[in-house]
C-alpha cells in the first residue's frame, strides 16, 4: 500500500509532504508571515462559518461542473500560482499542471517557476492561466506577458498584493533566503531528507544544475543561488514594481488578448475600480496570509465585494481552503470560484502529479458530499440560505 493510499484528506498528504521535504522548503509553502495571524484567521474563519443541511430533497444526481471564465469546468477550483512547486518535486509545475488536466480544471503558473512557460501551456493539456508579477522596469513585464500571449496562455493574473515584500522570518531562520545559500544548517537539513535530495535537487543536477527563474526577463535567469541579474548583463533596476496604478491595468488590457484577472483584492472601491479598468475577474486574497499578517480572513470580505461587483464581473476568492466543504461555504458567501494553492502542493510534495490528482479527487469528494447534505444537485444552485447564522 502505497503512501498516497494512506492519505485520506489533505491533511494528510501536508503530513507526508512535512516528512518528504526539507523543513526550509516545507516552512517556505506552509508558514505564513510574522506571527501567522493571516494564515490562522483564514482557517479560523472558514471553520467557523456553518452550513445548514437540507432534508427530504432529490440528491440522486450531483455534479460539480461549472463554467469558469466562460469555459466548463469540472468543478468550481482553479489551481493557484505556487513559486515552490518546483523545489517539491522535479518540475513540479508541470506534475501540477498535468494533474488539473486529469481533472479537468485550470491551473496557473506562476512567474517564480521553474518549469518553461511553453512546455505547461503546450505539453501539460491544462487550461494554463499565467500569473504576472510587475518589474519595476515595467517594458520587461510587457514582455514577459507577450511571450505568455505567444506560449497560447488563456488568462492572466496580475498579483498586486505585495507591497515591499514579506517579513517571512521563518525562512530567515531556515537560511532559505533568495539567493538560496548553503551553509551547515541547510545542509543537514537537505542531508536528512534524502529522498527529496535524489528525486528533486539531483535530477536538477543531472539535467545541467541548479533550478533556474526560466520564465524570469532575460537578465534575471539565475539560478536560485544565484539570485540578481546575470554576470554581465546590462544594470536594470530593481526587480518588484513599488510604482504602480490603475493605468497599469489599462495597458495590461491593451497588451493581454486573454482574460484579464486582478489578483489581490480585498476592498469593495478596489474591486470596483478593477471592474472599472476592464477586469474579467477579480480574486479576493490576503496571499495565503503569506504577506501582511493584519489582513482579515479573505472569506470575511467576500460577501462585501460581490454584492459590490458581483453582477458585473467574475469574483473569484483563495486563502485557506483545506476541505470541499470550504468550496462550498465560498460559494455560498457568493464566489463563482475558489483558487487553492497549498492543498494542491501538498499533494504534489507527497507524489508529484498522481499527489496533486490525489488532492483534487479528495477535495472533489468532500465537495460533493457536502453538496447532498444542504441539498443542491449543481454549485450554481449553491446560494447563502445554507450558510448558519446562529442565533
Amino acid at each position: 500500500m502505497g503512501r498516497l493510499d494512506r492519505c485520506y484528506n489533505i491533511a494528510d498528504l501536508r503530513d507526508v509532504a512535512r516528512r518528504r521535504l526539507p523543513k526550509g522548503v516545507f516552512e517556505y509553502l506552509d508558514k505564513g508571515t510574522e506571527d501567522q495571524i493571516s494564515l490562522s484567521g483564514n482557517r479560523r474563519r472558514l471553520d467557523e462559518t456553518k452550513l445548514l443541511n437540507r432534508v427530504l430533497v432529490d440528491v440522486s444526481d450531483v455534479r460539480l461542473d461549472a463554467n469558469i471564465l466562460g469555459q466548463s469546468a469540472a468543478m468550481p477550483l482553479v489551481i493557484a500560482p505556487t513559486g515552490i512547486a518546483g523545489l517539491t518535486w522535479h518540475e513540479g509545475e508541470f506534475e501540477l499542471a498535468k494533474a488539473a488536466a486529469a481533472a479537468g480544471v485550470p491551473f496557473t503558473l506562476a512567474t517564480g517557476s521553474n518549469t518553461p512557460m511553453e512546455k505547461v501551456a503546450q505539453e501539460s493539456g491544462a487550461r494554463a492561466w499565467f500569473q504576472l508579477y510587475m518589474w519595476r522596469e515595467k517594458e520587461l513585464s510587457y514582455d514577459l506577458v507577450r511571450r505568455a500571449a505567444g506560449a497560447g496562455f488563456e488568462a492572466l493574473v496580475w498579483t498586486v498584493d505585495i507591497g515591499h515584500g514579506a517579513n517571512r522570518e521563518h525562512n530567515l531562520r531556515n537560511g532559505f533566503a533568495t539567493p538560496y545559500r548553503f551553509n551547515a544548517r541547510s545542509a543537514v537539513d537537505m542531508l536528512t531528507h534524502p529522498e527529496w535530495l535524489l528525486t528533486v535537487m539531483g535530477r536538477y543536477m543531472l539535467g545541467g544544475g541548479m533550478p533556474e527563474h526560466v520564465n524570469y526577463p532575460e537578465q534575471f535567469r539565475t539560478s536560485i543561488t544565484q539570485g540578481g541579474e546575470k554576470k554581465g548583463a546590462p544594470k536594470t533596476k530593481a526587480m518588484r514594481a513599488d510604482k504602480v496604478s490603475w493605468e497599469d491595468v489599462d495597458r495590461l488590457r491593451d497588451i493581454w488578448p486573454g482574460k484579464l484577472i486582478i489578483k489581490g483584492i480585498m476592498r469593495v472601491d478596489d474591486a470596483q475600480r478593477a471592474v472599472e479598468h476592464g477586469a474579467d475577474a477579480i480574486v479576493v486574497s490576503n496571499h495565503g496570509g503569506r504577506n501582511m499578517d493584519s489582513a482579515p480572513a479573505t472569506i470575511a470580505v467576500l460577501p462585501g465585494i460581490v454584492a459590490a461587483v458581483g453582477d458585473r464581473t467574475e469574483v473569484i476568492v483563495d486563502s485557506g481552503v483545506r476541505r470541499g466543504s470550504d468550496i462550498v461555504k465560498c460559494l455560498a458567501l457568493g464566489a463563482k470560484a475558489v483558487l487553492t494553492g497549498r492543498a494542491t502542493l501538498y499533494g504534489t510534495a507527497a507524489g508529484g502529479q498522481a499527489g496533486a490528482e490525489k488532492a483534487l479527487s479528495i477535495l472533489k469528494n468532500e465537495m460533493r458530499r457536502t453538496m447532498a447534505y444542504v441539498g443542491v444537485q449543481r454549485p450554481r444552485d449553491i446560494n447563502n440560505d445554507i450558510i448558519w447564522r446562529g442565533d
